[in-house]
C-alpha cells in the first residue's frame, strides 16, 4: 500500500523544534485558451484508476451531498468573480464541505500514515494559474519557515500519474505562498507589502522545492498562509518532471507538468484570521473561496483543490497537518513566466 511514510518524522520534528494578472511576454488569452483545451481533454477525475487506487486504499473524491449551496457574497477584484467564472454546484459543495479529518488518531498512532491516506480523496486538480509572484531559482528544501511567525503547518502531497495510475517518483514540487500578513518573499511591487522594501528580493520564506519519494509523496514544513487583496487564502503548486538537482540545491532543466493553486476550508481560514496573531493584524478584507475566481475555475471540472487536515493539538495554534493528492499528466509541458530570479547573489527582478 502506498503510504505517507514520512509524516511521523516530519511532524515530530516540526513540533519539537495579489490579484491574478497577466505577465509580461505571456498572452493571457493564450493561457486561458490552453487551460480550457486541457480541461476539455483531460480526465475529469481518476475514476479510470479506480481499481489501482482502491488497492492502495485511496478513495475517489466526494464532496458532501448534503452540503448547502453557496451564494457568493461578492468580493474584491483580482481573484473575485470575473472573466465569466462562476461557481458551479460542485464548487459550492466543495466550498461548504469540511475537510477536517474525523479520524481519532495522532501522528503517534500505529499505522497513522495508512489511516490518513485510506481516508483521503485523490483528484485531478485542473491546471490553474501560476500567478504574478513566481520566483525562479528557489532551493530544494522541506523547511521553508525562515523564522516567519504563524500557525505551523506540515504539508504532504502525493502525485499520481493520470496515465498509468501509479505514484510519480522523483518529481519536484515547487511550492510558494504569502506569509501571515499577505506578503510574498522574493518579489517587490505594488500590492505585495512595502513596494519600497527592495530587501524583500533576497527573502525566501514560504518558498521551496521538494522531491517525491517512492510513494510519490513530497513534504514541506511551513506556516499557514495569510491573505492579500482580491484573493482567497491559497498555496501555489508547480511540478517539474525530468529536472536535475544541482550541487547548489537548485533545479535545472525538465518540464513543467502541473500548475495549480490549493485552498483551505473557509472555517479554518476564518478561525485563524480572527483569533491568531499576527494574522489578526491584517486589515485587508478576506475573499472567501466561493468568491475566488481561481477556486471557481479549478472546481469547474469537479475537482477538489482543498487540503484535508487535522489539528496537532487542542487548538489551531498548536499546528496543523494537511495533505492532498493530485493527478498529473507527465506528457504535459506548460509555459510559465517568473517575476524574479533567485541566485547566488540574492534576488533580481526578471
Amino acid at each position: 500500500m502506498v503510504q505517507f511514510r514520512n509524516t511521523v518524522a516530519l511532524v515530530a520534528a516540526f513540533l519539537a523544534a495579489q490579484p491574478v494578472m497577466g505577465h509580461a511576454g505571456h498572452s493571457l488569452e493564450h493561457e486561458i485558451a490552453a487551460r480550457a483545451a486541457y480541461l476539455r481533454h483531460a480526465p475529469r477525475d481518476l475514476s479510470h484508476c479506480a481499481e489501482k487506487l482502491k488497492a492502495r486504499g485511496v478513495e475517489q473524491p466526494s464532496a458532501s451531498s448534503s452540503a448547502a449551496a453557496a451564494t457568493p457574497s461578492g468580493g474584491a477584484g483580482g481573484g473575485a468573480p470575473g472573466d465569466d467564472a462562476t461557481l458551479t454546484d460542485w464548487g459550492a459543495q466543495v466550498a461548504n464541505t469540511s475537510h477536517l479529518s474525523n479520524l481519532t488518531v495522532t501522528p503517534g498512532t500505529p499505522g497513522f500514515e495508512d489511516l490518513i491516506f485510506q481516508n483521503s480523496s485523490c483528484v485531478l486538480s485542473p491546471e490553474g494559474e501560476i500567478g504574478p509572484y513566481y520566483v525562479l531559482g528557489e532551493l530544494v528544501r522541506e523547511d521553508i519557515v525562515d523564522d516567519e511567525p504563524g500557525v505551523p503547518v506540515s504539508i504532504e502531497g502525493q502525485f499520481i500519474d493520470i496515465n498509468t495510475c501509479e505514484p510519480i517518483t522523483d518529481l519536484y514540487w515547487d511550492l510558494w505562498h504569502c506569509n501571515s500578513t499577505g506578503v510574498y518573499a522574493g518579489v517587490v511591487g505594488s500590492g505585495n507589502g512595502n513596494e519600497d522594501d527592495t530587501a524583500n528580493l533576497n527573502r525566501t520564506f514560504a518558498r521551496g522545492i521538494a522531491k517525491t519519494d517512492s510513494d510519490g509523496v513530497a513534504s514541506f514544513k511551513t506556516i499557514f498562509p495569510g491573505h492579500y487583496s482580491g484573493r482567497a487564502t491559497h498555496i501555489h503548486v508547480v511540478t517539474h518532471s525530468g529536472a536535475t538537482e544541482l550541487a547548489n540545491g537548485t533545479l535545472s532543466g525538465g518540464n513543467v507538468t502541473h500548475i495549480a493553486q490549493l485552498f483551505f476550508d473557509q472555517d479554518l481560514i476564518s478561525e485563524i484570521n480572527s483569533n491568531v496573531s499576527p494574522y489578526t493584524e491584517n486589515t485587508i478584507d478576506i475573499v472567501e473561496n466561493a468568491d475566488d475566481r481561481v477556486f471557481m475555475v479549478e472546481t469547474e471540472s469537479e475537482s477538489d483543490p482543498v487540503f484535508d487536515y487535522m489539528l496537532l493539538g487542542d487548538s489551531v495554534e498548536d499546528g496543523l497537518f494537511a495533505w492532498i493528492a493530485m493527478g498529473v499528466d507527465l506528457s504535459a509541458n506548460y509555459t510559465w513566466s517568473a517575476a524574479a530570479v533567485y541566485g547566488e547573489n540574492g534576488g533580481t527582478e526578471a
